[in-house]
């Protein structure tokens, strides 16, 4: 079971947002990840993030993970091969720019940059760690490789495994040099994707219909039980956010005990987050790659600078819901107004004025 930790020891946690540190790679790519050490929300909350970038050829080896996760591709295309828990055939779904998976508890992952690609593949990982073995961090489990689970049975155990003699056993273990990520052979011949595998498999944020528009202010897709039925299993919900230059994303929290962990996908803007007793535990600026949590119940809101603000988030529940405190949507507009005038301590006209604001904004704010 995970600890959750004291109020006091939330509200004097660093929340400043961070950049991943490279864990490993080679010729083909790399794969970086975030360590609670440097964010210590991570830990808190239960969360692993990690990205993984493929250069033309590069091929991420097969491999499961002690986490559940959503895959978000943040730059280019390529192959995902997944091999769900109990299947018997292997999905090669191709991936693009905005894709969303959800990866299960058991699944088998491969990750693949076409050789003629002029692209780095990139994709980001956030994941539940509570059942993991490092609270706040994934731990991927690689079946081949000079690190493959396999290369820690002796002979006898393999050989008797796949039905091989001794020798094919000990060399089939031993022929790949190669840790975690490696660059095909020129000319070697892959899966041919198969877009047939997409379906319930994959959302494109960028396609979907959206589950918010405000002109001038922002958008928002929502991934949830309805549109990608998987993430029920990973137990995440997610979103992916756009507002333009200058707009401002209401501040709102999560009414279901959740943590939001946001992702900075391009531009850049600035935070503040409040916590318990009107304390401001966070004011700073982020820009594209940084990474960073949000407490439970904990209000937070940004504003884009003039390049606008795009960023990708999970919910640590499938279907999160979310109380906005700005708004035509908000508490503010539900509320009686002979309780507003005496909670604010102000007059009923000050309480008419303030009412009559926002009527006709959602969760963004255009600039005036």
């Amino acid at each position: 079971m995970v600890q959750r930790s004291s109020n006091a020891e939330v509200m004097s946690m660093d929340l400043s947002p961070k950049m991943p540190a490279k864990a490993y790679g080679g010729e083909g790519g790399a794969y970086y990840d975030w360590s609670p050490a440097d964010l210590p929300m991570l830990g808190a909350a239960s969360i692993g993030a990690a990205k993984l970038h493929l250069n033309a050829g590069g091929l991420s080896m097969p491999s499961y993970s002690d986490s559940a996760k959503v895959a978000y591709v943040l730059q280019g295309a390529g192959v995902c091969g997944l091999v769900l828990p109990e299947a018997a055939k292997e999905k090669v779904i191709p991936i693009k720019t905005g894709d969303t998976l959800a990866l299960p508890f058991g699944a088998v992952t491969w990750w693949h940059n076409a050789q003629g690609s002029d692209a780095e593949l990139v994709v980001l990982f956030l994941g539940d760690t509570s059942k993991g073995h490092v609270n706040g961090k994934f731990t991927n489990f690689q079946l081949t490789g000079a690190n493959g689970i396999f290369t820690g049975f002796s002979t006898e155990f393999v050989a008797r495994a796949w039905d091989l003699d001794q020798d094919s056993a000990a060399k089939i273990v031993s022929t790949q040099p190669g840790s975690g990520i490696v660059k095909i052979a020129a000319g070697h011949k892959m899966p041919e994707p198969r877009a047939e595998d997409r379906k319930g498999m994959v959302l494109n944020c960028l396609e979907a219909p959206l589950d918010v528009d405000i002109p001038g202010g922002g958008r928002v897709v929502v991934l949830n039980t309805a549109n990608l039925p998987l993430v029920k299993e990973v137990g995440l919900g997610a979103d992916l956010v756009r507002i333009d230059g200058h707009s401002m994303c209401s501040p709102g929290f999560s009414c279901d005990s959740a943590y939001q962990v946001t992702y900075i996908v391009r531009g850049s803007g600035r935070v503040q987050v409040v916590g318990i007793d009107g304390t401001r535990v966070l004011e700073t600026r982020v820009e594209g790659g940084c990474l960073f949590i949000v407490p439970r119940f904990f209000v937070v809101s940004k504003i884009a600078d003039d390049t606008g603000l795009e960023w990708f988030s999970i919910i640590t529940t499938p279907n999160p819901i979310f109380s906005h405190l700005a708004g035509k949507t908000s508490v503010w507009k539900a509320i009686s107004p002979a309780v507003l005038e005496t909670a604010f301590n102000t007059t009923p006209e000050m309480e008419k004025m303030f009412r009559s604001k926002r009527l006709d904004s959602e969760i963004f704010f255009a600039p005036n």
